[in-house]
């Protein structure tokens, strides 16, 4: 494994580190360095708060985030935000776009911290897969189960909101992360902003529902720090 640890060419790529990200799962450096060698792609570096797409604009490349964390949402009008999901290092955004020519986004992604972003050509990489360049089908497998994910990120978020009180959504939220980490004594990845567009309530709304719920004994909580409480 010693031979990867620095495996970075004179191109800038560091291809240990994208062979990490989800798209490339299951490809060693020297493997993920030879696909990207017949594909189109670019990085880029954004600073926070730069928009990376925005809404309306068709797409054809997927993005791969390899530093940092985007933010995918939904800006109306009005001024009025709605979290879809946050992409972190090693994660892939847009890719439901990309793989539909000429559809536009509906929603804007935004860098929500410094980050470096590797754009990966959709039509390129389906053009490649089907020529009978065979290595080309993990890319594929692994889109594929990237898109399945996703679908159950959406669903599971529509199942969040699905209550009409607060304090429901917040419970079916706070339990699934209960569950995910195993534990009562949960961190959760998002502020309360970020939390309450997630859950697509208002901030000092869902901040009254957690004070009360603390005294009710359901929970207690300091910043991203949640104990859930037997009742």
């Amino acid at each position: 494994m010693e031979i990867f640890m620095n495996y970075k060419k004179s191109n800038g790529l560091n291809y240990i580190l994208i062979s990490d990200t989800a798209l490339f799962q299951g490809c060693s450096p020297v493997e993920t360095e030879k696909l990207l060698s017949g594909m189109q792609f670019f990085t880029k570096a954004y600073k926070k708060g730069v928009p990376v797409y925005h809404a309306g604009t068709p797409v054809s490349d997927i993005g791969i985030v390899l530093h940092g964390v985007v933010q995918i949402e939904n800006n109306d009008l009005w001024g009025n935000k709605n979290i879809i999901s946050l992409a972190q290092a090693g994660e892939v955004f847009a890719e439901a776009y990309a793989c539909i020519p000429g559809e536009p986004m509906m929603v804007d992604v935004i860098a929500l911290e410094d980050c470096e972003i590797l754009f990966l050509n959709v039509p390129r990489l389906f053009q490649l897969a089907s020529s009978g360049k065979g290595e080309y089908s993990v890319l594929i497998r692994n889109l594929t189960m990237i898109s399945a994910r996703k679908n159950l990120l959406l669903s599971r978020r529509i199942l969040h909101t699905s209550s009409k009180k607060i304090r429901g959504r917040l419970l079916s939220y706070l339990s699934h992360q209960a569950e995910l980490q195993g534990s009562r004594y949960i961190d959760i990845p998002l502020n309360r902003q970020q939390l309450a567009d997630y859950l697509s309530l208002d901030r000092s709304a869902l901040s009254k529902e957690l004070a009360k719920m603390k005294q009710d004994g359901l929970l207690d909580y300091h910043k991203n720090s949640f104990v859930l409480k037997n009742v």
